[in-house]
C-alpha cells in the first residue's frame, strides 16, 4: 500500500496510507519535523490520518518532507509527495474556524467540568455514608468477628474521599481551561493587544514588498521572483484588513486610538493608572518622567521629582486618558482611600514628603481606633538570614498595612512583605530601601498613598513602664 504525504496551507500536512502495526510509527513519531524540524506527528481520531501540529495556513519546511519520505521508503514502503503551498484559506475563514472551535472546546470543557464536579460529590456522599457506621467512635475491635468487616469500611471511605479529591481537582482543571476557551476571542480582539498586533504585521509586509523589489530587510535577501513572497503578500494584507476591522469597530463602541496628533508637551497622560507630564512626543510614544516616581502619587510632574534625569515611554496602545495643563490644575483633590467609581480617572493628591525630611507624626488620640496607628512595611527575603538589617519600603497606617501584605500579589517566590509597628531605629535596626514600583498596581487599587518617611507614634506610660 502506499503512503502519501500531502501538504496544502488550507489542510496542513497529512500522511495516509498507514496501518496499525506496520512500523510507520516509529517513523512518525520521531521529534524533527515541521518548519522547527522538532515536531512529531501526531494520530487524528477525527480525520483518520497522521497529521503534523500546527502546520495549517503556513508553508511547509519541504527538506523535512522529502526527509520523511526518504525514511519511509528505506523502511520498505512507498511513498508519494505532494506539496502545494499556493491552495490557501483566507484568514477570515481560519479566525471564523478558530473561534468556533473555542466556542466548542468551552461547552466541552464545561461538560467534563460539571461530569467531574458530580463525581466529586457523589464519592464524597459515599464515603460520608459509610462513616455513618462510625459516628459514635466506635474503634475497630481487634479479634472479634466484625474486624474484617470494619477493616473493609475504613479502606473503601478512603477509597472514597480519595476519589472525591481527585475529581474536585479534574473539575478545577476542566473549569479553568473552559474559562480560558470562552475568553478566546475577547483576548484576540482586545483593542490594545490588536494595535500591537498590527504594528508587527505592517513591519513584516514591508519587508516582504522590500524583498519582491530586490532589496535586503531584517538583514538578509530573499529571491524576488520566490511564489512564496506574493502568497505571503496576500495572507498579510488580509490579515491586517481583518485586525483594521476590529479596530474599527472597537471605535465605534467608544475606544479611543491615540496618537502623537492628541498630544503636545506640556499634557498630561494616564498611563497605567498614573497621570505623567508630558516631555515630549514621539511617533509611536510620549515620553514621560520615570515611572519609579510615581510611587505614593497620582500626578507626576516633569520637576520635583526623586529621579528627575530619568525618563520612560508611554506606547499610544497603553494610554488611557488625556488632560491639558489647564485641564489638570483644575482637577479637584480628593483622599487616596476615597472609593471611585469603575473607569473612572484618579484624581490629583497631594505628594508624599521627600525621605529624609520627616515631619512630626501624632500618635493616636485617647480612645481612637487602634488600626489607624502608624505601621511600618518591610520586605523579607524568604530563608534568608534574620540577623541582616531590616528593609523598609513604606509607613502607613495599621489597616492599610494588613490590606497590602494580606493581598497574594505582595508575596513572591522569594520574597514577601510584613509590616510593624515596633520597628526599632532607623538605620541601627531597619533601612529604607529603594522601591521599584512593582507594588503600585496594588497600592493604587486599595488606595493607598504610602509615605517614605517614619516618626513612632509615642508610648502612653503603661506601654513604656
Amino acid at each position: 500500500m502506499t503512503i502519501e504525504i500531502t501538504h496544502t496551507r488550507r489542510e496542513g500536512t497529512l500522511i495516509e496510507g498507514t496501518s496499525r502495526g506496520d512500523g510507520s510509527a516509529e517513523i512518525l513519531k520521531l521529534r524533527e519535523y515541521g518548519r522547527t524540524q522538532r515536531q512529531p506527528f501526531r494520530w487524528s481520531r477525527n480525520l483518520d490520518c497522521w497529521y503534523l501540529p500546527h502546520s495549517r495556513d503556513h508553508a511547509t519546511y519541504t527538506p523535512s518532507l522529502e526527509r520523511l519520505a526518504q525514511r519511509l521508503r528505506d523502511a520498505g514502503f512507498e511513498v508519494t509527495l505532494t506539496i502545494d503551498n499556493a491552495d490557501r484559506r483566507s484568514f477570515s475563514e481560519a479566525q471564523e474556524e478558530r473561534e468556533e472551535k473555542a466556542e466548542g472546546r468551552a461547552e466541552r470543557f464545561s461538560g467534563y467540568a460539571a461530569t467531574a464536579a458530580r463525581n466529586s460529590e457523589g464519592a464524597w456522599k459515599k464515603s460520608h455514608e459509610i462513616s455513618e457506621r462510625f459516628a459514635g467512635g466506635q474503634p475497630i475491635l481487634i479479634g472479634h468477628h466484625s474486624e474484617g468487616r470494619a477493616r473493609r469500611d475504613h479502606a473503601r471511605m478512603d477509597d472514597a474521599m480519595r476519589k472525591s479529591i481527585g475529581e474536585q481537582d479534574r473539575a478545577a482543571h476542566w473549569t479553568g481551561r473552559a474559562q480560558a476557551a470562552a475568553n478566546y476571542q475577547q483576548f484576540k480582539k482586545d483593542p490594545g493587544r490588536t494595535l500591537r498586533r498590527l504594528d508587527k504585521l505592517r513591519a513584516d509586509l514591508r519587508a516582504v514588498e522590500k524583498w519582491q523589489r530586490g532589496e535586503s530587510a531584517k538583514g538578509f535577501s530573499r529571491n524576488p521572483a520566490d511564489p512564496e513572497l506574493k502568497t505571503e503578500h496576500q495572507e498579510l494584507a488580509e490579515e491586517i484588513a481583518h485586525w483594521e476591522k476590529v479596530i474599527k469597530d472597537a471605535e465605534a463602541e467608544g475606544f479611543k486610538v491615540w496618537s502623537r496628533a492628541d498630544f503636545t508637551r506640556g499634557d498630561f497622560v494616564l498611563y497605567r493608572g498614573t497621570w505623567y507630564e508630558v516631555l515630549r512626543v514621539n511617533p509611536k510614544s510620549v515620553t514621560i518622567p520615570h515611572i519609579h516616581n510615581s510611587i505614593g502619587k497620582r500626578i507626576v510632574r516633569a520637576t520635583g521629582n526623586q529621579y528627575d534625569d530619568w525618563t520612560w515611554t508611554a506606547p499610544y496602545d497603553g494610554v488611557s486618558g488625556r488632560k491639558s495643563a489647564a485641564e489638570m490644575q483644575q482637577t479637584p483633590q480628593a483622599p487616596a482611600n476615597e472609593p471611585q467609581e469603575p473607569g473612572e480617572q484618579s484624581p490629583a493628591v497631594e505628594e508624599p514628603v521627600p525621605v529624609g525630611k520627616p515631619t512630626p507624626a501624632a500618635g493616636p488620640a485617647a480612645g481612637a481606633n487602634s488600626q489607624d496607628g502608624m505601621a511600618l512595611v518591610l520586605i523579607a527575603s524568604k530563608g534568608s538570614n534574620r540577623s541582616r538589617k531590616r528593609r523598609a519600603l513604606w509607613a502607613m497606617t495599621r489597616r492599610e498595612a494588613q490590606a497590602v501584605c494580606g493581598d497574594p500579589r505582595t508575596s513572591g517566590r522569594s520574597y514577601m512583605l510584613t509590616w510593624t509597628d515596633r520597628p526599632g531605629t532607623e538605620d541601627a535596626d531597619w533601612e529604607w530601601i529603594p522601591d521599584n514600583g512593582s507594588h503600585a498596581p496594588v497600592l493604587d487599587e486599595l488606595g493607598i498613598t504610602p509615605r517614605r518617611e517614619w516618626t513612632a507614634a509615642p508610648q502612653s506610660p503603661a506601654e513604656a513602664a
